[in-house]
Formats: structure tokens, C-alpha cells, sequence
């Protein structure tokens, strides 16, 4: 491809609204054009980068024996109405109505469809079990879109979705699925970790999540080094102590702590380590006002604690409730002294401390020396409620957690009967038995994959793409290619010569100033890149850079091709 017949539209700067640097980059090298809130258009560039992921998540899709479907975007009321997500789902549906006032929604996943789909054509357990999958436009009404196409409204999806006459036949595709999503990932070229994750609103038994790592991931990621666990840090299980509680060390003292509210102030003040601190949220649920005990040092994991089953549906307690019940202001609120029918859950790391420091109940005060079974009872209710920590023993016992950030691609969900028994998908069995079908669903966000590419991978020049999605394998920069015959002849040469080989190149053949060319080839992240000048023709080599490298190298010209074929791995 020539630069002159195809279309680049570069920037010095990004947009102010840009944020993260995917989409500091994809502006600046003209992969995306804004439209509207989480809305982008693909420009040439970004489509060749999108087209070759959905190649390959394609390619391995149908090598696991999955069948490709198209769904329609826009779905009927009744489906999801009958599956009961029409209000479940949220404000993140965008609900929409025809000529004759009949609601719609612009689809944001498809189980009510596929299911439909699946109750109208499987009848026998002979059909099963059965994959499909579709790569189709989703949207979803995003609050707060940002970060460009990593979380836009209208994004590329590939979701898969199966149906099984057993459990075991369901696990089976699931784990087939899994290494159908680790090979996809590995040819893409990224550094990737499957983690075991929480079934959210989609639903089901179990999941994994499979995310690229990065620094700038919204995601934490607990893993042990020296096994194969993992799992997002809001799933990740934290071991109970197996630490006992210290004998108290002398009587509970009440001790002024002005204008100290948090965990982290007070134990400064008290020059006390921040784990002998013990932090108490109040939360409230179906009128109800409960206490959260944790370490100081720890965080409240949020999904643990809505898995409690009378605090499913628990907001934070305002300042009134608080007041009300405790007599003070958040940040001297603790466990001691309270009206008994104040129901308090403890964090497991909580119930093995012992000489510890809470609020006083009193504005402006700390208790210190409180001690379990001396100052207060041992709370009844006792859960894992917080977010691990690196060093906090593996759930797998082989080894301590480490903690690192990653960018959710990929899900994969086991989905049971959830949505076969409410809408009456069923099949017979070999003795004319009804029965639900199982299922399960995979999904990958294909648009999301190349934002998360170029997080882990550029530097202060722009984009690395990995060779297998880069939008071009190697660029032609010719120096002088309007000036010189002998460039111009070489460089025509060349790209016939690598395009034959059915090499994706892009010879930049504008008039433009050497430096022009260079920033450009390297800020849309092409892996090769030769030059070829009259100074370098009259020596008979041609200068190679690949994008990583530091300096360029020469190569004789009798050998480039054999060099970038090599590089290219072609034979």
C-alpha cells in the first residue's frame, strides 16, 4: 500500500479530553476520529488493526467448532422481559420504541436471542451440544464513557454462547473455550493471565476473566508467582489469621485524638503500627444499620460483602444514621459500648487481634488496649469482607499473592440453566424426559483488544503493535524517492519485490521531510521499518530499524529480502 493512495491523518498532540495513553496514541495516529460521547468512527488505519483481531479470534473460534451466527442489533421487549433483565439490566440498555410504539433495545448481549433461537430449533439431545458465536456491534449506555474505545458505547464484541444436556458436557466446552482464549491471546501477541472472576449481572456458577496486563488497568489482579492462581482481586480469598489473639497488655484507655478521622492518621498520631488499627464502616440494609469491622491496613471488598445474604442489598449509612445510632460522626465510630441489637460483622483478619485501637464513639476520641472477650464480645457474624493483599498467603497454599493491574478482554461464564429455565429452553433425552438445557457464554471485546494492546505496548514514540495486529508489517521510508532515480528504482523494486511475498507493506511516498516520515512510521507502531537513501545505495545497503530497536542497522542490499522475510518469519 501507498501512503499517497491510502489515507493517514496524524497528529502532533492529542486531544485534551484524551486521558489514558491508548487513546492519547489512537488520536494522535488517526486509528479513531471522535463522533460523540463513547462514540468513534474507525479510520483505515484502526480498521486493518481491528479486522486482523477479529481475524484471528475468527480463525481459532471456528477451530474449537464453533459456528458462526449474526444476530440482529436491535432486539425485541418481550425477550428480555420474559428472561426478567428489561429492568434488571439498568440505564445501561438503551431502550428504544418503533412506528408503533413497540419497545426495542439496541442489543447489549445476546443470551435472551440465542436462547430463543435454541428453544425454536433444538428439541432432541442428539443436537447437542451446540456452540455459536457471533462478532457484532454492542452498545451499552456507559454513565461516564472514557478512555476512548476502552469503554465507548458502541464497541465490537465476539460472544459466543452453548447449550449442553449435562453439567459435564458444559464444563467440557468451558474448558475448551478457555484454551480456544488462551491461544487466541498469545497470537495477538499480549502478555495475558486468565484469573478466576465473579459472574456480575451476565450470571451463572463461574467465570474467569482474561486480562492484559498493564499498569494503567482498572483491575487488580491476585496472583501467586509460584502456582497457577489468579483471580480479580475482588473474587481473591483472603486465608483467615492463623495468628492467636495476644493476651491484653494492660486496661482499655479512651485517649484524645483531635480532628484524626482515619486509620492512617491516628495510628501516625499514636506512632502505632496501621495494623493495630481497626477501621468501622457503617452500612445499612433494609433499614438496618450494621457495623463492618476491619484491619486498618485492609480495604472493604464490596462484592464479598454483598454475597452475605442480609446484606446483599447494603448501602453506606449517612452521617444522620450514624449519628443516630452511635452518637458521633464518622471516624470515631467503633465496636464497644454499642446497644446490643447493633449487629456487627468482622473481617476474619479482625477476630485474631488483640491490643488494638478503634473509635470511641465520641467525636475527637479513640479507645487503645481493647481486646476481645475483655472489652467486647466476639462478633457473631465473622466473614472474609476484604481486598487481599501482596504477601497474604495463597488461597492454594503454594506460596504469597502478588498484585498486579490488568485490562479485562475476555469472559467467560458457566451459565447453568439461569436463562434456559426461564424461558423454557428444553430438549428431550434418550427416554423422552424434559429437561433444561446448560449453558454457557464467552465473550471477547475485539475493539477493547486494541486499546489494551497499545497499553502494554508503546513508548515515547508512540505505538509497538505486536507484528500479528500492527496495521502494516513493514514501512518503506525512501530518502529522496522524487529527487534520485536510483532511490526511486530500488524502492520500486522493493515493494514489488515484498508485495509478491505478500508482505503488508506501506511505502511512504509523500514528499515530506525524512523526520516527518520516521515520526509517523513509528507513531502508528509498524514493527520494520528499511530506508533507503543514495547515501546507503552507493555502499549497496539499506538501513533496517525494527521498532524496539535502538539504533538501525545496514544490510546489503543483496540480503534484505532474505533479512525481513526472516524477520517476518515467511518462508
Amino acid at each position: 500500500m501507498r501512503v499517497s493512495q491510502f489515507f493517514i491523518s496524524t497528529l502532533k498532540e492529542a486531544p485534551t479530553e484524551a486521558e489514558l495513553i491508548s487513546h492519547k496514541l489512537m488520536l494522535r495516529a488517526g486509528l479513531i476520529k471522535r463522533l460523540g460521547s463513547g462514540l468513534y468512527t474507525w479510520m483505515p488505519l484502526g480498521l486493518r488493526v481491528l479486522r486482523k483481531i477479529e481475524n484471528i479470534v475468527r480463525e481459532e473460534m471456528n477451530n474449537s467448532g464453533a459456528i458462526e451466527v449474526l444476530m440482529p442489533t436491535i432486539l425485541p421487549a418481550e425477550l428480555w422481559q420474559e428472561s426478567g433483565r428489561w429492568d434488571v439490566f439498568g440505564p445501561q440498555m438503551l431502550k428504544i420504541k418503533d412506528r408503533h410504539q413497540h419497545d426495542f433495545c439496541f442489543g447489549p448481549t445476546h443470551e435472551e436471542v440465542i436462547t430463543d433461537i435454541a428453544r425454536r430449533e433444538i428439541k432432541s439431545y442428539r443436537q447437542l451440544p451446540l456452540n455459536f458465536y457471533q462478532i457484532q456491534t454492542k452498545f451499552r449506555d456507559e454513565i461516564r464513557p472514557r478512555f476512548g474505545v476502552m469503554r465507548a458505547r458502541e464497541f465490537l464484541m465476539k460472544d459466543a454462547y452453548s447449550f449442553h444436556t449435562d453439567e459435564a458436557s458444559l464444563l467440557q466446552t468451558y474448558q475448551v473455550m478457555y484454551e480456544t482464549y488462551v491461544r487466541i491471546f498469545t497470537r495477538l501477541g499480549l502478555k495475558f493471565r486468565a484469573v478466576a472472576a465473579d459472574t456480575g449481572a451476565i450470571g451463572g456458577s463461574g467465570s474467569h476473566e482474561f486480562h492484559v496486563l498493564a499498569d494503567s488497568g482498572e483491575d487488580a489482579i491476585a496472583f501467586c508467582p509460584s502456582s497457577d492462581y489468579a483471580a480479580n482481586i475482588e473474587l481473591a480469598s483472603a486465608l483467615p489469621s492463623q495468628h492467636k489473639r495476644n493476651a491484653p497488655e494492660g486496661a482499655m484507655q479512651k485517649i484524645a485524638t483531635p480532628y484524626k478521622k482515619t486509620c492512617t492518621e491516628v495510628a501516625e498520631f499514636l506512632e502505632i503500627p496501621l495494623q493495630n488499627t481497626v477501621k468501622t464502616l457503617a452500612v445499612k440494609s433494609n433499614d438496618k444499620i450494621f457495623l463492618l469491622l476491619l484491619r486498618g491496613d485492609h480495604q472493604l471488598n464490596e462484592l464479598k460483602v454483598r454475597k452475605i445474604p442480609f446484606l446483599s442489598e447494603f448501602q453506606m449509612a449517612t452521617e444522620e444514621d450514624i449519628l443516630q445510632v452511635t452518637g458521633t460522626v464518622p471516624g470515631y465510630i467503633g465496636p464497644v459500648g454499642l446497644n446490643a441489637d447493633i449487629c456487627i460483622v468482622a473481617d476474619t483478619a479482625v477476630i485474631s487481634m488483640s491490643n488494638f485501637v478503634c473509635g470511641a464513639n465520641e467525636e475527637g476520641f479513640h479507645l487503645m488496649q481493647v481486646n476481645f472477650d475483655r472489652d467486647l464480645k466476639l462478633p457473631e457474624h465473622v466473614f472474609d469482607i476484604r481486598n487481599v493483599n501482596a504477601g497474604d498467603a495463597s488461597p492454594d497454599g503454594k506460596g504469597t499473592l502478588g498484585i498486579c493491574r490488568g485490562i479485562e478482554v475476555g469472559h467467560i461464564f458457566q451459565l447453568r440453566t439461569k436463562y434456559s429455565s426461564t424461558m423454557k429452553a428444553t430438549f428431550l433425552d434418550e427416554f423422552g424426559q424434559t429437561h433444561p438445557m446448560e449453558m454457557g457464554c464467552y465473550g471477547i471485546g475485539v475493539s477493547r483488544i486494541v486499546a489494551a494492546a497499545i497499553e502494554q505496548n508503546h513508548d515515547e514514540r508512540g505505538i509497538v503493535f505486536p507484528l500479528a495486529i500492527a496495521p502494516f508489517q513493514l514501512a518503506i521510508v525512501p530518502i529522496g524517492l522524487h529527487k534520485s532515480i536510483q532511490v526511486k528504482e530500488m524502492t520500486e523494486k522493493l515493494y514489488k519485490q515484498f508485495s509478491i511475498a505478500r508482505i503488508e507493506v506501506l511505502l511512504d511516498d509523500r514528499d515530506e521531510r525524512p523526520g516527518v516520515m520516521f515520526a509517523d512510521m513509528e507513531l502508528i507502531g509498524i514493527p520494520h521499518r528499511i530506508v533507503i537513501g543514495e547515501r546507503g545505495l552507493k555502499q549497496a545497503t539499506i538501513e533496517y530499524q525494527g521498532r524496539e530497536d535502538k539504533a538501525s542497522q545496514a544490510i546489503s542490499i543483496d540480503e534484505i529480502f532474505t533479512f525481513i522475510t526472516a524477520k517476518l518469519c515467511i518462508s
